[in-house]
């Protein structure tokens, strides 16, 4: 596990739980930009990247 990883798949973590429940096409995209986030670090530690949509809670 590295620190990077960890560091983007908590960063991305934070920016998708902040905009998740918005209803703007807005904080939609940066839920999702969140998501993308958390995914790299996912996929850089050897973890496999969440598929559900943003706000889901899967």
């Amino acid at each position: 596990m590295s620190v990077e990883g960890k560091a983007k798949e908590g960063a991305g973590y934070i920016k998708e739980e902040i905009y998740e429940h918005g209803k703007s096409p807005e904080s939609q995209k940066k839920a999702q930009e969140g998501r993308d986030l958390r995914n790299e670090g996912r996929v850089e530690d050897g973890k496999p990247p969440k598929t559900t949509k943003p706000g889901t809670g899967h």
